[in-house]
């Protein structure tokens, strides 16, 4: 059952990205992304809201949960599970940690972004 709820839950994130996208670029324009931030401070939000909610109640089952939080945050964005992540790292008083974490998630994943680009311009 779990995975029938991850696949429902991914397919609703998927277009609420669309959607809000969509919308945010309408309000502010394509000057910066802002779709894209949008959907990753709202799934920062989110994600951080429902993981901590759900492990200190038992409203939501931990398959709903993981409905939720892989589905449809993995729909919606993979940055909120980054943010989560590293807050959980500070929280913990790894700072260094926190800081890599925050360092190689945005320059590798730039520099691999650079990579694929610069392999599909070779194509």
């Amino acid at each position: 059952m779990q995975l029938v709820y991850i696949g429902l839950f991914g397919a609703l994130g998927c277009l609420g990205r669309y959607f809000v996208s969509g919308w945010s670029y309408t309000l502010f324009g394509r000057g910066l992304p802002y779709g894209t931030l949008a959907v990753n401070v709202i799934g920062s939000f989110l994600l951080g809201l429902i993981m901590e909610g759900s492990l200190r109640s038992t409203f939501l089952s931990p398959e709903v949960r993981m409905g939720i939080t892989v589905g449809f945050m993995g729909g919606f964005t993979t940055f909120s599970t980054f943010s989560y992540e590293t807050i959980r790292l500070m929280e913990d008083g790894s700072f260094l940690q926190a800081g890599a974490n925050v360092l190689l998630n945005v320059l590798v994943c730039l520099v691999f972004a650079g990579l694929g680009i610069f392999l599909a311009r070779q194509l």
